[in-house]
């Protein structure tokens, strides 16, 4: 009979509140395991934006994506996790004292699970004009990964949140010219950052469709926009950014029995989902009052990894000797 490697917790999302839970598991002393279906660890800060700067971190004035993680890969590295990248979780089961958890690729052992999934599988909102498949990957963009792309380059992009006004930001250093355009009159950006888009010289078009885009050979020449009233404007482009959002799925997390609400899992004070062993900490959890932002995900995993502790091991405690003890 193959030997099983049981391990005490296995965190199913290797972001930013994963990889923290992973330097924690470690400072309880705990085996830990990191599940992720990209082909590289970060979450959407990789994935989307690597080089957009997050403003919202204890500590950190402004901090790019890509560093972010760096440090949290580093300090993950603590708890000498065992990592799985590109697979894809389908089923998870209880058998005896453990879970047996089904990937694509096979099968994993654990006593625990930590949810730390985000949003679920994810891919952006398509830019819906004839002919635009031609141009992906080219000079049509649904992320930002590398700016000097558009060193020198004309830029459009097309979106009204937050990531749209930050992106346009962040091209405004290295592009050319930089015009943002967004269907509604009203944007979904927070006013502080529309503010400051405002003043910079990034020009904004609203309330505008994209009707066409010209060009061949993957190259974009032009954006053909349009208003309410059928009225045409033309603008010279080298790249399309788009920004409409994400499709997000959560896939067969949703049939393992776990209480939702809409597309999160509802966890208690302890992180604790319904059902005893399996936890959820970050976007994916959801209670009352919930804010999500990366560092309320780093305030839940500690919650969640202690409190698993203390299910896998009775006698430990729940609060954990502070860091400066446990480092000297």
């Amino acid at each position: 009979m193959e030997e099983r490697e049981i391990f005490d917790i296995t965190i199913i999302g290797g972001g930013p509140t994963g990889l923290f839970a992973s330097f924690y598991g470690g400072m309880r002393k705990m085996k830990v395991k990191v599940l992720d279906s990209l082909p590289q660890l970060g979450g959407q800060l990789m994935e989307l934006y690597p080089d957009k700067f997050i403003y919202d971190i204890g500590g950190f004035p402004k901090v790019l994506a890509k560093d972010l993680v760096d440090n949290l890969v580093e300090q993950a590295k603590y708890g000498d996790p065992e990592i799985c990248l590109e697979e894809t979780v389908a089923a998870v089961e209880r058998e005896d004292e453990h879970f047996v958890i089904t990937t694509d690729k096979g099968a994993h052992y654990s006593k625990a699970i930590l949810l730390t999934a985000g949003v679920g599988a994810f891919h952006p909102r398509k830019l819906a004009v004839d002919g635009a498949e031609q141009f992906e990957g080219k000079t049509l963009h649904y992320g930002v990964k590398d700016l000097t792309l558009f060193s020198d380059k004309k830029v459009v992009v097309l979106g009204g949140g937050d990531s749209a006004v930050d992106w346009a930001m962040m091209l405004e250093n290295v592009a050319s010219q930089v015009t943002l355009s967004h269907r509604r009159e009203k944007m979904t950006a927070h006013e502080a950052n529309i503010d400051t888009m405002m003043q910079s010289t990034v020009e904004v078009k609203k309330p505008f469709n994209v009707k066409e885009l010209v060009g061949e050979n993957g190259e974009i020449r032009e954006l053909v926009l349009e208003d309410k009233e059928g009225n045409e404007e033309r603008l010279e482009v080298d790249h399309v950014v788009v920004n409409y959002g994400n499709i997000t799925s959560l896939g067969p997390i949703k049939e393992w029995g776990l209480e939702m609400e809409k597309n999160s899992v509802i966890v208690n004070s302890k992180m604790e989902t319904n059902v005893p062993g399996i936890y959820a900490a970050g976007d994916i959890a959801t209670y009352e009052g919930k804010v999500k932002l990366i560092a309320v995900g780093f305030g839940e995993a500690p919650t969640a990894i202690n409190n698993a502790k203390s299910y896998l091991d009775p006698k430990s405690r729940v609060q954990p000797l502070h860091s400066t003890s446990v480092f000297k």
